[in-house]
């Protein structure tokens, strides 16, 4: 079966390197407000996924204690 052309779709980055995911690339990857993407970065360049739940990949879930706002911009460079 041939592969169809890829569709190429474009969003702007913000001051603050933040992106809107066009309608076309939540569509395809079925999310919504409050899902997580996954960025796989390898050799050949980067690929967006859907993500697992927060409790699925944070080893650290069971600490509650670190779930603080200040915690996560103290501990977002680790």
């Amino acid at each position: 079966m041939p592969r169809s052309k890829p569709k190429t779709v474009y969003a702007r980055v913000s001051v603050k390197s933040q992106t809107v995911l066009p309608q076309e690339v939540r569509e395809r990857l079925h999310v919504g407000p409050g899902d997580r993407l996954r960025y796989v970065i390898d050799d050949s360049g980067v690929r967006v996924e859907k993500g697992t739940t927060q409790e699925e990949d944070d080893p650290f879930v069971t600490f509650i204690e670190w779930r603080s706002e200040a915690d996560e911009e103290d501990y977002a460079e680790l």
